[in-house]
């Protein structure tokens, strides 16, 4: 790990000489989100969707129409953010909502035909962008790191 020091700003800013930030979890965890969202963005076959949108696009793929809730939850992803993840998959024509015929509170959520064609082109694509990813590591390291991150969520 990265050893550089900054110089205190002030006076009493050196009680925490011993801090390194390119040392913590959260920062390494950030550099490692940004670049594997930027090889997400140039990998995946769209530039226009998200690594959220994604997600939802490949539980409707797989698993069909379902409600908006258990959609965010099979994705986590709150609420708020799974609507606006809908929300624009709709502007674009790859998903349609509709009323639940069993229980009005709920939305259902669906693949359009267009929505399907791209998901599967995209879902091809998907072990490409974890190949890149991951590239820096062995294929043990690959692996270990996999299991790490999963114990972590």
């Amino acid at each position: 790990m990265s050893k550089t020091r900054a110089q205190p700003a002030a006076e009493g800013a050196g009680e925490t000489d011993d801090y390194v930030l390119e040392d913590q979890v959260g920062h390494l965890l950030r550099k490692a989100h940004q670049r594997a969202t930027a090889i997400f963005q140039t990998t995946i076959g769209d530039p226009s969707i998200t690594p959220m949108q994604y997600a939802a696009l490949v539980r409707l793929y797989q698993m069909g129409e379902q409600p908006q809730t258990q959609l965010g939850r099979r994705t986590a992803m709150d609420p708020a953010t799974i609507l606006g993840v809908i929300r624009r998959l709709n502007e674009r024509a790859l998903t349609a909502t509709r009323p639940d015929p069993s229980d009005g509170r709920r939305t259902l959520v669906g693949l359009t035909s267009a929505g399907r064609a791209l998901a599967g082109t995209l879902i091809e694509n998907g072990p490409i962008v974890s190949s890149e990813t991951l590239k820096p590591l062995a294929p043990q390291e690959q692996a270990l790191f996999l299991r790490f991150l999963a114990r972590l969520t």
